[in-house]
């Protein structure tokens, strides 16, 4: 379009003045539809008013005699109805470039919009002279232009290789070119996308701005693979690559007048990049090369410790906190204060002598040199604006200089420990300061209690070592070394120190031999303490629970006294325990100074749950799932061995036995909670039940529960019965009472939970009426194998009633009281008042009770006829019979002793119920109680004769038959 316009006004020019010519933009035009056209328009060569109007128009190819008004400079109404509304939106509009040419903008074109378009422009001459309008051809084509490139996120290593590949294609009928340019945006914003690099239309590779160096040096590629494909290759990521890339194609075309102008562009998808950033943390220190005296070279370097690839870097250099010198990471030397004037002069240097390490030399150090020197190391890059900026920086510690005076020197000792324990290592080092030369080095010892010095060793400059007058013992010289660390240090160690090793020991530094008595030498003494073992060591045993619980964990500590927290010779502990009602104590557990275990014969039921644990002057045993085996006395030993004569097997060089202490296993508190709510039920008979047993808390912990069932009848002296019980091993017992298949099928228990339990009750009778409940028990199995109870507790009562059915048996109520002698017969009676439906059947059940026995069932009649005893034995001694329809009689034979008491019996009327018939016991009724009393055979006694009688027709009945009446 600038083309255009530079050919018009240079066609200007050679047009006279007042022949007026309109030009336009050569055609024919090619645009792609959906993409933006301009078409220029000149006048030229005009009269009147320099500003001039234009006008537009167009004769599309569906109608080609046909204007149709597009746009006018000066008049808003020009437009026609079918471009009227894209005028109004600013889709079509005229931009004016000068008062007398102007550009006609279709921001979107359609394919209907093809066809040839006139600028007209309205006369302002005084007359009629030249063209006052031009026509170009433009034809709108599709868009055949396509990008493509997957969408993905990649995440790469920096310094790794990075390829992506886009497809670029075209379709177009006439002659055009393709351009590629590969974006990389940052920000998210499509203004923040920078070129990385593009493929002209004229196939020249053009790198962005912040690529180029990397394009020169062959780190960032564009390849045209085939017809369609082209690669972006960059060898080296770094973190600025980090973004979003993507692909864009343009497509070209070259108008008449030889100006290409791009037709169609297209984006493919985005592929994200993570770029890791290579590791760059690093540390620096600082090393004095060398020591120094005064006046002599300080050479000082700071060292980069760390994973920096391929690092730009700084130095800075500081003396007592102000900075002195540094070094950019090219290499420009920056140094402050009067240090510019001295390295002019060549007394000291600032240099980078690789690229991780930094260097100050002093070539001759002054007072002014001593102090705290440190070092900081800046990571930088080049910023765009040629400035270096800091990507990181790190500050090396403080090194202290002194510069030393010539000539001068002194002697220090010094040892880790000044007191220490008979038996342990006694070392003590002996450093000289000074000018580095030859040396030489005497010991010497002035014992406790005496003045005199001792020679202890001696070595000579060239090693040879003299050692003192031995004391007479004769491991007296094999117990010592003598070591020289480095020229100025010397090492005096005894081995296995003795508590006439205590004393003051003095170290002489000579330079000349010690020998020379005229030599330079200097001198330093030290204190040193060997303590006696025998009379320090004490033994503590100690438990955080003396008091433990059943199957708890419980420890034992045995600890060396407070003086032994810094003991390090051998120890040896060994564990002692007293079971109660035990006289002596057993040996548990020996554990030596190298750890070796060694278990007691007679305990061991402690080797299986025992932990042990062991330091250099504590001893632990940590007991597991305690037991009552384990409540006794505890007592650990300590042996203190020499740590030389532990290869010889030589005995302890101390011992201590600490206090007893009763460590007592108790069991663990029952938290056990049952429902006490009394309750009650009525239900019909032989109807079913359940009666429940809820838990309502538990103690926590590898518990069992037993479940016991009672059952109490509905009568005055009745005791409780027990139905059935299932132990902590869930083995179920039925008591005496229920222990026939008849009450097994009758009463069974169910565990409908942890913490519930149901007793379950089979066709109600008559005689299940009463009162029910259960106990619970906790029982704890201990290690050895016997279950403990914690406790136990009872639940509430359930009344199991039945429904009135309308039958009442009545038994007869009078007081009895009998006679019988020792030896004799004696019958006793039990009368109904009536009797019931011709269909019932009776049972009967005879008790005695006697002093605090409680009431036994004797015999039980059963109604049909079936006798059943309670205590087998008793056969030959009881007899019961019905002796007539409402009577019953209980005839004892041999009456002894120890049959005196209380006699009562219980009658239950039974009916027929259901299909197939079954025998349900449906009311019952109690006697009152009898009193029977024994005479001794021989006393004298009166018998009426109404009583007489009475024995004669319960005889008679008796024996009138085997079969009772009326059953």
């Amino acid at each position: 379009l600038v083309d255009w316009l530079c050919v018009v006004s240079l066609f200007t020019t050679k047009l006279s003045v007042g022949q007026r010519e309109v030009t336009v933009q050569k055609g024919p035009l090619y645009r792609a539809a959906g993409y933006p056209v301009s078409i220029g328009c000149n006048v030229t060569g005009h009269q009147g008013p320099s500003l001039q109007h234009f006008q537009w128009s167009v004769y599309l190819l569906t109608a080609p005699t046909r204007e149709v008004q597009i746009i006018s400079t000066n008049d808003d109404t020009f437009s026609y109805a079918m471009y009227a509304q894209r005028v109004r939106n600013k889709d079509i509009y005229v931009e004016r470039l000068q008062d007398n040419s102007v550009l006609l903008h279709i921001s979107k074109l359609q394919m209907k919009d093809a066809g040839e378009y006139e600028c007209h422009t309205p006369n302002t001459d005084a007359k009629y002279y030249g063209s006052y309008s031009a026509k170009t051809n433009l034809t709108v084509i599709p868009d055949t232009l396509s990008a493509t490139m997957s969408s993905q996120t990649l995440s790469k290593e920096e310094g790794e290789p990075l390829e992506l590949t886009c497809e670029a294609s075209k379709a177009t009928a006439q002659h055009t070119h393709l351009s590629i340019t590969w974006y990389l945006m940052q920000e998210g914003g499509r203004s923040q996308a920078t070129s990385i690099i593009s493929l002209s239309r004229d196939f020249v590779l053009t790198p962005g701005p912040s690529y180029a160096k990397r394009f020169a040096a062959g780190d960032v590629r564009l390849d045209k693979l085939g017809t369609a494909t082209f690669r972006l290759s960059i060898g080296h990521l770094q973190p600025s690559d980090q973004g979003k890339l993507f692909c864009e194609a343009a497509e070209w075309i070259q108008d008449p007048d030889e100006t290409w102008t791009f037709i169609t562009k297209k984006e493919t998808d985005q592929t994200t990049l993570r770029v890791q950033p290579a590791g760059r943390d690093f540390k620096v220190s600082i090393t004095t090369e060398s020591t120094s005296a005064k006046g002599k070279p300080l050479e000082l370097v700071c060292l980069v410790v760390g994973s920096v690839r391929d690092p730009q870097l700084q130095g800075f250099w500081f003396l007592n906190g102000t900075e002195i010198a540094s070094i950019d990471a090219s290499g420009v030397l920056d140094l402050r204060m009067g240090y510019k004037d001295r390295a002019s002069q060549g007394q000291l240097q600032v240099s980078k002598m690789n690229p991780k390490a930094f260097s100050l030399n002093i070539f001759s150090a002054g007072p002014e040199d001593e102090g705290d020197y440190s070092c900081a190391v800046a990571e930088v890059v080049r910023a765009r604006t040629g400035s270096w900026q800091v990507l990181q920086r790190e500050q090396s510690p403080v090194s202290h200089v002194r510069l030393r005076e010539p000539a001068a020197r002194s002697v220090v000792i010094s040892t880790r420990q000044q007191a220490v324990w008979e038996g342990e290592a006694l070392a003590l080092l002996c450093k000289a300061s000074g000018v580095e030369s030859p040396l030489s080095v005497t010991w010497w010892h002035i014992p406790q209690d005496q003045t005199q010095p001792k020679l202890v060793a001696g070595m000579a400059q060239d090693g040879t070592v003299q050692l003192g007058v031995s004391s007479g013992d004769p491991s007296y010289h094999g117990n010592m070394r003598l070591a020289k660390l480095d020229w100025a240090t010397f090492q005096l160690e005894i081995t296995s120190s003795t508590v006439s090793d205590s004393g003051v020991y003095e170290c002489r530094v000579s330079e000349g031999s010690q020998n020379q008595a005229r030599g330079r030498h200097w001198t330093h003494k030290i204190s040193v303490t060997v303590r006696s073992l025998n009379s320090s060591l004490q033994v503590n045993l100690l438990s955080r629970q003396p008091q433990v619980k059943l199957g708890d964990t419980f420890d034992l500590s045995c600890i060396a006294g407070a003086d032994y927290s810094d003991l390090r010779l051998p120890l040896t502990m060994r564990w002692r325990f007293q079971p109660d009602g035990s006289q002596a104590f057993r040996q548990l557990i020996r554990v030596t100074h190298n750890g070796i275990i060694e278990w007691g014969d007679s305990l061991s039921q402690f080797q299986k749950k025992t932990k042990v644990s062991q330091s250099s002057f504590r001893s632990q045993l940590l007991i597991h799932d305690a037991s009552e085996e384990e409540t006794g006395k505890y007592e650990c030993e300590v042996e203190v061995y020499d740590r030389n004569s532990l290869p010889t097997n030589s005995p302890a060089r101390a011992s201590a036995v600490s206090h007893p202490l009763r460590i007592v296993v108790t069991l663990p508190e029952s938290k056990l909670k049952v429902n006490s709510r009394n309750q009650s039920q009525e239900i019909s008979i032989i109807s079913n039940t359940n009666i429940e047993c809820n838990i309502l808390s538990r103690t926590i912990g590898n518990l069992q529960l037993a479940i016991i069932w009672y059952f109490s009848p509905i009568s005055s002296n009745a005791s409780w019965l027990r139905i059935l019980e299932m132990d902590q091993t869930s083995v179920v017992k039925y008591g005496n009472e229920f222990h026939t298949p008849q009450k097994k099928q009758k009463f069974h228990m169910e565990k409908v939970s942890q913490d519930l339990f149901q007793l379950h009750i089979l066709s109600v009778e008559d005689s299940d009426q009463g009162r029910y409940y259960c106990a619970v028990e906790e029982w704890l199995l201990s290690t050895d194998g016997t279950w403990k109870k914690l406790g136990g507790k009872k639940s509430g009562l359930t009344e199991l009633k039945l429904r009135p059915t309308g039958r009442k048996v009545q038994v007869s109520k009078v007081h009895q009281t009998e006679n019988a002698t020792e030896h004799r017969e004696v019958a006793l009676s039990c009368s109904l008042e009536s009797l019931g439906g011709e269909a019932s059947l009776y049972s009967v059940m005879w008790f005695r009770s006697r002093g605090d026995t409680g009431s036994q069932m004797l015999v039980h009649l059963h109604h049909d006829g079936l006798l059943e005893y309670g205590q087998e034995g008793r056969r030959g001694h009881l007899h019961c019979a019905r002796a007539s329809p409402t009577d019953f009689v209980l005839k004892l034979h041999a009456v002894e002793m120890e049959d005196a008491g209380m006699y009562w019996c219980t009658v239950a009327e039974w009916q027929l119920y259901g299909h197939p018939g079954k025998w349900v016991s449906q009311a019952s009724d109690e006697s009152q109680q009898i009193v029977l009393r024994v005479l001794i055979f021989g006393s004298p006694f009166v018998l009426s004769l109404p009583a007489v009688l009475l024995l004669l027709q319960a005889e008679v009945i008796t024996l009138s038959g085997n079969k009772p009446l009326g059953l």
